[in-house]
């Protein structure tokens, strides 16, 4: 298979004596060179998302002399980030992602050119935003603005450098090429809601985004500069537990409704209502929109309950090492992957309130529950964390 160039024209900038010295490393190298270093410094990249993988991957590109980049997040920094998004600090609490990036990625490379987005990346805006770049890095963590980024780098011609993360795994591979598949080739359709969960609920290695981040900018410069093997047609598979490498292929699919031989998704679509789950957050994609809504008490409302003596069953359905961080008092501990097989063990006399980390989980439980004849079960609306933000400040968050 031939190398895909991005075309970006070398004569278009020109190298500063201070910029000569800054690179002198790629420019020694007969694969980058002065003309090589040119197109890097021409070349457009949009990455959507700065959290864990748009750190390193915007950090190392930022680093390559990669002239223009554009960065897309509306999200502000919060503590649980600090973890793994290694491009924002302690002093960046509470500030736009995006604002943050900017300040770290300024003072690695000043001679960067970069582009803020501080909005949801929507149906309404993609097309827009995407359409002045090379490549499109995305660093996102939902189906919703994956499914997104595809069709609308499909309609547009442009590369886009997949990467995602999950506890202890991670996934790289690029889609957009007209002669490779696309991110549909490989999941046509989404997983059902609640089947796969968030990193904000399994969690992920902090490091592994460190990991995966670098793959996606090695790939997204490899496209720059129209040298190597690109992840074209194949997705790299890592396992950081046993640190052990894979790598499957991916064939196009020529009924693909997108970029198959003949497309019927000619514009882009409602993906928050097409995965059946918000995209983010602070999407305005409610819950009862997302999947049938179901009773719930405010934690306010429960601790009245609590201190009126009012009768209940507290059911935890967090996984037991999240019951070592934060406890409650509950009356059971079932994690929610189990509570289908331990219906025997819960009331259905008493209110049943139902609870996790944030509100998500212990949703999909009082659904089951209701299928199974439970008629008094709730939801705690935003579980232990919003327990622990409103009425136990004693309590750690997570």
């Amino acid at each position: 298979m031939a190398v895909p160039v991005v075309t970006i024209d070398p004569a278009a900038v020109k190298l500063s004596r201070e910029e000569v010295l800054r690179y002198s490393r790629h420019l020694i190298m007969p694969e980058v060179g002065m003309a090589g270093q040119q197109k890097l410094k021409a070349a457009r990249v949009l990455l959507i998302g700065t959290g864990g993988l748009g750190s390193p991957t915007s950090i190392y590109l930022a680093a390559a002399g990669v002239g223009t980049i554009g960065l897309v997040d509306y999200d502000t920094v919060d503590e649980s980030n600090l973890q793994r998004q290694i491009i924002h600090g302690t002093k960046d609490l509470g500030k736009p992602k995006v604002e943050s990036a900017q300040e770290t990625l300024l003072d690695i490379n000043p001679y960067l050119n970069l582009k803020l987005y501080n909005v949801p990346f929507t149906s309404h805006n993609a097309l827009e935003i995407i359409r002045d770049y090379d490549i499109v890095v995305d660093g996102t963590d939902n189906f919703p603005t994956r499914y997104l980024v595809n069709d609308a780098c499909v309609m547009l011609g442009k590369y886009n450098v997949y990467g995602s993360i999950f506890r202890f795994e991670g996934q790289v591979s690029i889609f957009g090429d007209p002669d490779g598949p696309c991110y549909r080739c490989m999941f046509p359709s989404p997983p059902p809601p609640g089947l796969v969960p968030s990193c904000a609920e399994g969690g992920v290695l902090g490091i592994l985004p460190g990991t995966i981040g670098t793959l996606q900018a090695t790939e997204a410069i490899k496209l720059i500069l129209g040298i190597g093997k690109p992840l074209i047609g194949r997705m790299l598979l890592y396992d950081a537990l046993d640190m052990a490498w894979d790598t499957i292929k991916i064939r196009k699919n020529p009924t693909c409704p997108i970029c198959g031989e003949h497309p019927t998704l000619t514009e882009l679509i409602d993906y928050e209502q097409f995965c059946g789950v918000p995209a983010h957050d602070r999407s305005s994609y409610g819950e009862d929109q997302a999947k049938r809504p179901v009773p719930a008490i405010s934690v306010r409302e429960f601790a009245g309950w609590r201190s009126s003596g009012q009768a209940f069953f507290l059911l935890d359905v967090r996984d037991p090492h999240e019951a070592e961080i934060s406890q409650m008092g509950a009356d059971a501990l079932i994690p929610k992957n189990v509570v289908r097989q331990r219906l025997n063990e819960l009331p259905r006399d008493l209110p049943l309130v139902v609870y996790c980390r944030s509100g998500a989980r212990s949703a999909d439980v009082v659904r089951w529950l209701e299928d199974e004849g439970f008629t008094k079960a709730v939801n705690l609306a935003g579980g232990i964390n919003a327990w622990a933000r409103e009425v136990d400040p004693s309590l750690p968050t997570y």
